[in-house]
């Protein structure tokens, strides 16, 4: 790597430096605020990155026109705005007592020892039918976290069986954002994208499925499960059904907040003011998530432009001998962009030219090349902790994205898994 692509890349690494390593040292992910860490990397990324290509240098304001760019791109001013509403109807829910009364109804329906596998279950078959991964950490989190706070189970677990089982549909749903990235770089058709998925996602879903069994085997449902109120319960059965049918998720979550704040004027749980008050708490909880997100959009901005990507790109594609390779560069080259851009889609997107070349130039199956892009960038973008879908779970259950990492079981499975069938050329119809 050059001067020029080390310097480049130089933001990421003193982010690594200070958030994880700093943290691993001390033995306390809690010692370095992430904010903390973005923002000194952010800084450090608008001072040292000052050389693009055909230029020697750049004024400092320019910089800081790049970054404010990265920091309110379409795209991620829809995710904040995704983050306020979800604020506002996580807390007014809980408020309201959504929370309590879902849980109670789960732990009613679902045997101790089931509880891991059926929360897995229900948001493998919530995302795979809305085809977004946030949504269903938003509609199934803070159920997750009332599950764990009520039998005393692990929050950061528990967070993490939602997580998991939201990137299931991320992957395999024909709706998903990268499913139609994927396919459309690639030339093939959603249908022939999904069997060849199927052959990794499925045995890897079941196994994880029989293990959450088993872990859960021990566990005793809680004698004193409170009284089900089914009306309370009402607004999330009501976000599942919208999103699954494909309403917009900005719509979905306006949905859940007005059903929120009419049930619990009706019921007495506040009034006008304790709703608008519980709506802006939720929002003002999101604040740290919103500050990250703006802060990493901004900093990647800055490495995409000074040629970061471009850098990482370079390096993975330079010794491709073989078929197989092949495949493993592809997987290494959307993996590394997905960890530059905290964004799957963007990272398929980026990537996806370059890699029907590499398909095209070693005779990939147009399918498996798709395959590869999508599946890999999906279990980078659920173990990233700066990654949407690890900050959202992390704001929604109230612990350090990091702490879920350890319990990522779904992710990293599928990405051992995924490189595995390349080396052992699996399936073997599609190699």
């Amino acid at each position: 790597m050059n001067r020029k692509g080390i310097i480049a890349l130089s933001p990421l690494a003193v982010f690594v430096v200070l958030y994880l390593v700093t943290s691993i040292i001390a033995g306390d992910f809690y010692k370095v605020p992430i904010t903390v860490a973005f923002l000194l990397s952010s800084v450090f990324a608008v001072i040292v990155c000052g050389g693009i290509p055909q230029k020697s240098s750049m004024p400092i304001a320019e910089r800081v026109s790049i970054f404010s760019r990265g920091a309110s791109t379409g795209n991620m001013m829809l995710m904040l705005w995704i983050f306020v509403l979800a604020g506002a109807f996580a807390n007014t829910a809980k408020v309201m007592g959504s929370i309590d009364a879902t849980v109670n109804l789960t732990l009613s329906v679902l045997p101790g020892n089931m509880i891991f596998a059926g929360l897995f279950l229900a948001a493998c078959f919530v995302s795979i039918s809305i085809g977004t991964s946030v949504g269903t950490i938003v509609a199934l989190t803070p159920i997750a976290a009332g599950v764990a706070q009520t039998t005393g189970m692990s929050i950061p677990m528990l967070t993490a069986v939602i997580v998991g089982g939201s990137l299931f549909g991320d992957n395999l749903s024909f709706i998903s954002d990268t499913t139609i990235a994927a396919t459309s770089t690639q030339g093939c058709k959603l249908s022939d994208k999904f069997r060849v998925n199927s052959f990794l996602v499925m045995p890897v879903a079941l196994l994880i499925l029989i293990a959450y069994g088993v872990i859960g085997a021990g566990i005793e449902s809680p004698h004193d499960v409170g009284e089900v109120s089914f009306l309370k319960v009402l607004p999330y059965i009501v976000v599942l059904i919208t999103a699954i049918c494909g309403m917009n998720v900005m719509g979905v979550l306006t949905l859940g907040i007005l059903m929120t704040g009419a049930i619990g004027l009706i019921d007495g749980a506040f009034d006008v003011f304790g709703w608008f008050a519980a709506m802006g708490d939720g929002i003002k909880g999101m604040g740290e998530l919103i500050v990250i997100t703006m802060m990493a959009g901004g900093m990647l901005e800055l490495i995409k432009v000074n040629g970061g990507i471009d850098v990482v790109i370079s390096l993975i594609t330079k010794h491709i001998k073989t078929k197989r390779s092949a495949e493993l560069s592809i997987a290494a080259l959307v993996g590394m962009v997905n960890v530059c851009t905290a964004n799957n889609t963007v990272a398929i997107i980026t990537t996806g030219g370059i890699a029907k070349h590499i398909g095209d130039r070693f005779g990939i199956d147009n399918r498996k090349c798709a395959s590869i892009l999508d599946t890999m960038s999906c279990c980078v973008q659920g173990v990233i902790p700066y990654g949407a879908q690890m900050l959202m779970a992390a704001g929604l259950a109230n612990v350090n994205p990091v702490s879920i990492m350890p319990h990522l079981y779904y992710p990293y499975l599928l990405g051992i898994v995924t490189i595995l069938a390349i080396i052992i050329r699996y399936p073997r119809r599609y190699s």
